[in-house]
């Protein structure tokens, strides 16, 4: 293997002696310029270096504060709208990326050569090539709509294979995934029991409360961009600890995960969102299917028909305001469901003449700021299968389908084929998960908001990284 010059220890004692001047020069500076303040901004800048230290010694570490800022970064803007939350996400990023480029040579980097990292490519480039659309789309809403639709993917997407391509590193990716996950269900109790924060109250008398306040009820929305990304990503990962919980793990780790699936269910029921739903029932049907037990695939079939039957034809719980709002969700009469059927029908009518959409950012968040002169930015798609149509048109809409249900059709043929049954249990329930994410976005902009986004992406990349996984009995080994 080559010697890395970043990993030597001539180099470290040279930057280590330069931060060193640095620091004690800035810390004479402003000590006489501002006084008390001089402290505090000299520790926020020793423990900014130290920790660049630990990043370029452990590139993990950005990539994991990353993971976990995708769980807060929300509510960090809703509370402080003033400081600079949101670029932090991408520097975390870009951080992980300087650090695994410095240590290149401590990577397999042949793991990248797999369909899946591919194809992901080649979605990044129709991406760049949409900036060609003939509809004429502004360019700043191209540039902010492709952050999340396909740089951000293309960036975490390689991440498992090079970097955290250990058993134990599967291990602690779920177990951050399910621990913040539990923390922002507390966190949304807290505002449904004991009330919002005034930065939330703030956000919701700006017009959030249309949507989040219905009949006098709050529909939380805890540290996440809306209620409906909240109840989506707890459903999704209340699916992931219920399956993990029925995996041949001790006794103790089976308990405390299906505490925290009954945790997450209810953080799914107080957000009101009702494609949650969907990806109960979807997810569920891929780990029961994947499980490759047809007796219990019959069975959980009659009981999705008898939740079903119960919703729709009993009033049982009629008292419940969450059991009511779950049952709009299957009555073809609700009033937002055939709004959004009105809806579909002006944009079937608008891209008739569009067979490669409106353009990267025409619709959505960034269609109301930089296309409000375009008539596609004024229809809200309410999904984001139909995001995808509008975007990039029939022809796109069938390029990310495509790719979509590959990625989910190879993950599955992949959990069929592992031995190891503790790891054949996890590939099912982040599998089953990202499914129910996927249907689930028929309803909501799910899987390109955070965190769901993101566990999306790792999740396909470990369940692709598995059957090497599956060769490696020790926990502690890279493969």
């Amino acid at each position: 293997m080559k010697s890395n010059l970043f990993s030597s220890d001539i180099f470290r004692i040279i930057i280590i002696t330069l931060l060193g001047i640095l620091l004690a020069w800035l810390v004479g500076s402003l000590t006489v310029k501002m006084e008390l303040l001089a402290l505090v901004v000299t520790i926020a800048l020793a423990s900014g270096i130290v920790y660049l230290v630990l990043v370029f010694k452990e590139p993990k570490i950005a990539f994991l504060s990353y993971v976990v800022y995708c769980f807060i970064i929300s509510g960090l803007l809703r509370n402080n709208p003033q400081l600079p939350f949101g670029p932090v996400m991408e520097a975390l990023l870009a951080l992980s990326w300087l650090a695994i480029i410095f240590n290149y040579p401590k990577y397999n980097w042949s793991n990248l050569n797999n369909d899946y990292c591919i194809l992901v490519l080649v979605w990044f480039i129709i991406n760049i090539l949409e900036v060609l659309n003939p509809a004429d789309a502004s360019i700043l809403g191209w540039l902010n709509e492709i952050r999340f639709t396909a740089l951000n993917w293309l960036l975490v997407a390689p991440i498992a294979f090079l970097l955290l391509n250990r058993r134990k590193d599967l291990n602690i990716f779920l177990a951050i995934i399910i621990s913040m996950s539990v923390l922002a269900t507390c966190y949304g109790l807290k505002q449904l029991w004991f009330g919002v924060s005034v930065g939330e109250q703030i956000w919701l008398d700006a017009g959030a409360d249309l949507t989040h306040v219905l009949f006098g009820q709050l529909r939380v929305f805890s540290m996440y961009t809306d209620a409906g990304q909240f109840g989506a990503s707890q459903a999704h990962v209340s699916l992931v600890a219920l399956v993990l919980a029925l995996g041949p793990f001790k006794l103790w780790k089976k308990i405390a995960l299906g505490l925290a699936a009954g945790i997450l269910f209810y953080g799914m029921l107080i957000s009101g969102t009702r494609g949650a739903l969907f990806a109960l029932a979807a997810g569920g049907f891929f780990a029961i299917f994947l499980t490759k037990n047809f007796k219990v695939l019959i069975l959980g079939t009659i009981m999705c028909v008898l939740f079903y039957g119960f919703l729709k034809y009993s009033t049982i719980g009629s008292g419940s305001y969450q059991i009511n709002r779950l049952r709009t969700a299957v009555d073809p009469k609700d009033a937002s469901l055939n709004v959004r059927f009105n809806n579909q029908k002006k944009l079937r009518l608008a891209m008739e003449d569009l067979p490669f959409g409106g353009g990267v950012g025409i619709t959505g968040v960034n269609g109301d700021k930089y296309n409000a002169d375009k008539y596609l930015s004024h229809i809200p798609p309410d999904s984001y299968w139909v995001k995808i149509w509008v975007m990039y048109g029939v022809v796109g809409l069938v390029v990310w389908f495509s790719i979509v249900m590959f990625i989910l059709g190879k993950c599955c043929g992949i959990v069929w084929n592992l031995q190891d049954h503790g790891l054949r249990v996890k590939c099912i329930a982040l599998t089953a998960g990202t499914a129910g994410l996927f249907f689930c976005s028929y309803g909501n902009e799910v899987m390109n908001g955070l965190p769901s986004s993101m566990m999306l992406y790792m999740s396909w990349s470990y369940v692709i990284l598995a059957p090497k996984l599956d060769k490696e009995t020790d926990v502690n080994k890279y493969v």
